[in-house]
């Protein structure tokens, strides 16, 4: 438990991004990231997950030149919004079922990469339920424009 009495995130960052600052890749980039980010999806291949939506975690990072993300006039059509990341998200979700957290992270950051002012995307997806004996089980994803 944290010293809020809540427990410990399920992941606190994507494992991919805890070495960006040295990728030359994302040189004079800013990081947007949203974080524990919890959502009822129809996903899993198994028997048991073909009943009812279950919870799934994201946890998305965008990288952002710089030029394309610090504000001049303090304006939110200046910068990447968050909104735009939970809009995707929850479109993909609303397309239907999935079988594979592959799958949907893929699609997911391939989606978040098309946005013009976005250089890369890390983002991991999470399910907290499915083993009675694990915190969790995941995906991770890392895209990049000039790779995608």
């Amino acid at each position: 438990m944290s010293a809020a009495g809540s427990p410990p995130p399920i992941h606190s960052g994507n494992a991919a991004v805890a070495s960006w600052a040295r990728d030359p890749r994302l040189a004079g980039c800013r990081r947007l990231f949203l974080c524990e980010h919890v959502r009822a999806v129809e996903i899993g291949i198994h028997d048991f997950e073909q009943h009812a939506p279950q919870r799934l975690v994201f946890h998305v990072d965008l990288f952002v030149p710089l030029a394309a993300s610090t504000p001049q006039a303090d304006r939110i059509d200046e910068v990447v919004d968050y909104d735009f990341i939970r809009a995707v998200i929850a479109e993909r979700i609303a397309a239907g079922r999935i079988g594979l957290q592959e799958t949907l992270c893929d699609d997911i950051a391939r989606r978040l990469l098309a946005h013009p002012q976005v250089r890369a995307v890390a983002l991991s997806t999470a399910k907290p339920d499915v083993y009675a004996d694990s915190r969790a089980v995941g995906v991770e994803v890392m895209l990049f424009k000039d790779a995608a």
